[in-house]
């Protein structure tokens, strides 16, 4: 069994192995940290949607000193993680359109709520999903007021259990708990991940049943109605993030994380074919081991309810490979291949920087006993300041930031044509020399593993994913929880972004980035 540290120092060898080369193209120049967010190159961002904004038509005005459940469950959340992408059937009036589904995992109320004191039931409203509209109209891509399928999901929607569980504990469900991630899938439908429930009924003081939560919910995002469907043969747990694919012969795939220190990597494939209804409610877990060199292993769960209640519970007999905070999931649309983000532990002497791995399933068949698991890079920090020099009080400027690799990667996604993978940091608000950011990485020939930044995010604020648009013209990513660094509150917010209003506190935001001019985004 590899461990953490056995891990990551296996994917520094390969990255050694790989010669000079290889070792430039990982590293990237680091961006520093600042009030305001940073765009690299030819590029330019649009605000998009922030927090509080209306989604729902008729939704009231945003009032953050005054803040209410039924307005926070019309707009869009205190938290967002761009979830994924849908490209809809074409419209018989030509314009390109998609649909945006985003998560909101999490409401800190320090810094959603005045004066610090929370408000469970409005917290339940701000968190959960959103759905939106986009199309593209005077040459750029723009949210559609009103849209068709625009919804939100929250702690009060209606959604149903199917599967194993749901046999014992009952098929109807009351609202979805800190939605943390998930994805489209091949067979046309979305899932929606939802973390570790505990805080939330914690917070909410019990008045919701446990066991109704830390789910992968199922839903058609183009149905504005659809019911979404709590699928317990996926399991129960923290989850960090999902991936979706089909197996050689048509089964569904289903990859998810276990975002803990120490997590695992699961996989659920189904009996029949993706295509059959209910596809995802029968089906076996699997567990992965990365076993010597770079060989790892899916190692089946139980079969039956008990596993599903606690699959990590049920994976721990099993030996899998613990992992260093396991994350963001992307499946590449052109081949059979996954690649997962570690976002690893918090800078310190204890601490790491995370890694990407990819995963290459053996014969090219995402249901396959065996895979290979190669590092694609290893990620690192800025070191800290050089001691201060020269006369006391003499004013110094800050050095150069050296060239550094993506620190604490969170969130993955690849283009439509899978020629980059697009990777965003996440510090959890912890300020260092090196702002969080997004970059476009090569996955391929010789600049494999070098990942470039094209925007860096405010400071304190993390990168909540990203979606290409379907004509690859735009990019779509979210700069999430600005200014919510320790120590920060309501009224003294490490920055304003994105408005540096003084009577207006810092607010997520969706945004999108062009390149001046036109033309195919980052590259």
């Amino acid at each position: 069994m590899i461990g953490r540290r056995a891990w990551l120092a296996a994917g520094m060898a390969v990255l050694a192995a790989r010669g000079a080369g290889a070792q430039r193209g990982g590293a990237s120049v680091a961006l520093p940290v600042k009030l305001d967010d940073t765009v690299v190159g030819p590029h330019e961002r649009a605000v998009l949607l922030c927090w509080g904004d209306r989604i729902a038509y008729d939704a009231p005005p945003w009032d953050p000193l005054n803040p209410s459940a039924e307005a926070a469950e019309a707009q869009f959340g205190w938290d967002a993680r761009i979830v994924a992408l849908i490209e809809p059937p074409p419209a018989a009036d030509g314009i390109p359109r998609a649909i945006l589904a985003i998560a909101h995992p999490t409401v800190d109320p320090r810094m959603a709520f005045p004066g610090g004191w929370d408000r469970p039931e409005v917290a339940a409203a701000m968190q959960g999903a959103t759905l939106i509209n986009l199309m593209r109209q005077d040459g750029g891509w723009r949210v559609v007021d009103g849209g068709y399928q625009t919804r939100r999901i929250t702690a009060r929607t209606l959604c149903r259990l199917s599967g194993p569980v749901a046999e014992t504990i009952g098929s109807v469900a009351t609202g979805m708990l800190g939605v943390s991630g998930g994805a489209a899938t091949p067979w046309g439908t979305l899932l929606l991940t939802e973390g570790d429930p505990a805080p939330w009924v914690a917070r909410l003081g019990g008045a919701v049943d446990a066991a109704r939560f830390g789910w992968v919910a199922e839903l058609d995002p183009l149905d504005p109605l659809a019911v979404p469907a709590k699928r317990t043969a996926l399991g129960r747990f923290a989850h960090g993030d999902a991936a979706a694919a089909l197996a050689a012969d048509g089964r569904a795939v289903v990859y998810m994380t276990d975002r803990r220190p120490g997590g695992y990597l699961f996989r659920f494939v189904s009996e029949g074919p993706a295509t059959e209804p209910d596809a995802l409610d029968r089906g076996t877990l699997f567990v992965a081991r990365f076993e010597r060199g770079e060989g790892m292993r899916w190692l089946p769960l139980p079969a039956g309810a008990e596993s599903a209640r606690d699959p990590v519970a049920a994976a721990e007999a099993l030996e899998p490979t613990p992992l260093d905070t396991p994350s963001g999931l992307a499946v590449d649309p052109r081949r059979p291949r996954l690649f997962l983000a570690c976002r690893g532990a918090p800078p310190g002497p204890r601490g790491s920087a995370g890694s990407v791995i990819e995963i290459l399933p053996a014969a090219g068949d995402h249901a396959a006993e065996t895979a290979v698991g190669q590092v694609l890079l290893v990620g690192s920090e800025p070191p800290p300041l050089p001691p201060r020099s020269g006369r006391s009080g003499a004013a110094q400027e800050a050095p150069p930031l050296p060239p550094a690799r993506p620190a604490m990667p969170d969130t993955l996604a690849m283009d439509p044509n899978g020629r980059r993978l697009w990777i965003g940091t996440n510090h959890g608000g912890l300020v260092g020399r090196q702002a969080d950011a997004l970059y476009a990485c090569t996955i391929e020939g010789p600049s494999r593993g070098q990942a470039l930044p094209i925007y860096a995010a405010p400071r304190a604020a993390a990168i909540g994913g990203v979606a290409v648009s379907p004509d690859g013209t735009a990019l779509f990513t979210v700069a999430r929880r600005p200014g919510a660094e320790p120590g920060a509150s309501f009224e003294r917010p490490g920055t304003r972004w994105p408005a540096f209003d003084p009577a207006v506190p810092p607010r997520t935001a969706l945004l999108s980035l062009t390149r001046r001019g036109g033309g195919m985004v980052g590259g």
